[in-house]
């Protein structure tokens, strides 16, 4: 379900959201099953400015068929990969992330979720200098440590500076307030952030599930609607501006107590690659207290369970010049 809310389409603000509401309207699907006639008379608004605002909410919402021919085509022409700057991780993600899709991260407390965002927005910022989205939900994001990990990059201040400028970091701490900005993001905040850098090509959000699994479970079906609007504009975002969505994850117990991601069935179809990343043993981790394994649970790429191990110092050492994916990620790229 996607909530109806001002802006949406020409025509659809504030008075008429609240008349809509009213009448008991509250999403898209509401109104463009509803009686338009009937419904205008309710909300005293002409039958001609609802019918059209229906018009375009189901040009915006209704799949059209599209060949396979255009989306090979739109796939070679569109898509790019992102290095994440460690050379374990571009191995089990078949090169880095893929542009136009969603990667999830899952693991437990001390898995290296995080730790893994910031080497990739420093990566993408300084090696590629190119802009990243960073939303944190959680507090643990700290210009200390991004500080720290350019520094292993450069010397040069100035160079360290640059880099910070193109990690734009919002700070949220619940749902609405992830959805209000997701949705900024899409209606030009995406433009914004690539003004006087390079272009976006990454948006992080550490940590989705932060936000949304207290939500989940019993009969609180608002969370799972909530957890799918998310979902939604992530891909849209994803897809329509040509940027890599990386979202970390907690974890459960399964049945027979295997760790696995959660959020749930619903959830698990939406990141097009997951990760589940790991502590190592105890006894080599003493002498390698940063070395985590990741293991490939869902991919279309690439064997599921494969496993690379890598060290989550990597990114706080000098690596040389930057990686390049299937288009080459530089200053000129638009």
């Amino acid at each position: 379900m996607v909530v109806l809310r001002e802006g949406m389409c020409p025509g659809l603000d504030e008075d008429l959201v609240r008349g809509l509401r009213a009448a008991d309207i509250k999403t898209v699907e509401d109104l463009v099953s509803s009686d338009i006639e009937e419904l205008a008379q309710k909300c005293s608004v002409s039958y001609k400015a609802l019918f059209a605002i229906r018009r375009v909410l189901l040009a915006q919402h209704t799949a059209f068929p599209v060949s396979g021919a255009d989306l090979y085509e739109e796939l070679l022409s569109s898509t790019a990969i992102v290095s994440t700057g460690n050379p374990s991780l571009d191995k089990l993600l078949d090169s880095g992330l893929y542009t136009g899709e969603i990667t999830e991260l899952s693991g437990g407390p001390g898995s290296g979720k995080s730790q893994v965002c910031f080497g990739v927005a420093v990566h993408i910022s300084y090696q590629l200098k190119q802009s990243v989205i960073y939303i944190d939900t959680t507090g643990g994001l700290t210009a200390s440590r991004l500080l720290e990990m350019l520094q292993a990059e450069t010397t040069n201040t100035e160079e360290q500076m640059e880099a910070l400028q193109r990690i734009h970091i919002f700070r949220l701490f619940d749902v609405f307030s992830l959805l209000d900005c997701l949705h900024g993001l899409c209606s030009g905040g995406l433009q914004q952030a690539s003004v006087g850098g390079g272009s976006v090509k990454a948006v992080i959000v550490d940590s989705v599930s932060a936000v949304i699994s207290t939500l989940l479970g019993g009969k609180q079906n608002e969370g799972m609607s909530l957890m799918i609007q998310v979902a939604g504009v992530l891909k849209t975002m994803a897809k329509d501006f040509n940027v890599a969505a990386l979202v970390t994850n907690h974890v459960t117990r399964g049945g027979s107590g295997e760790v696995q991601p959660g959020l749930g069935v619903s959830w698990s179809h939406i990141p097009r690659t997951r990760v589940l990343l790991e502590r190592v043993e105890k006894a080599v981790a003493v002498s390698r207290p940063g070395l985590r394994s990741a293991t490939l649970i869902k991919s279309s790429r690439q064997p599921c369970h494969i496993k690379e191990e890598f060290d989550l110092q990597w990114w706080s050492r000098s690596k040389g010049g930057p990686s390049l994916g299937k288009r080459k990620l530089d200053e000129t790229d638009s």
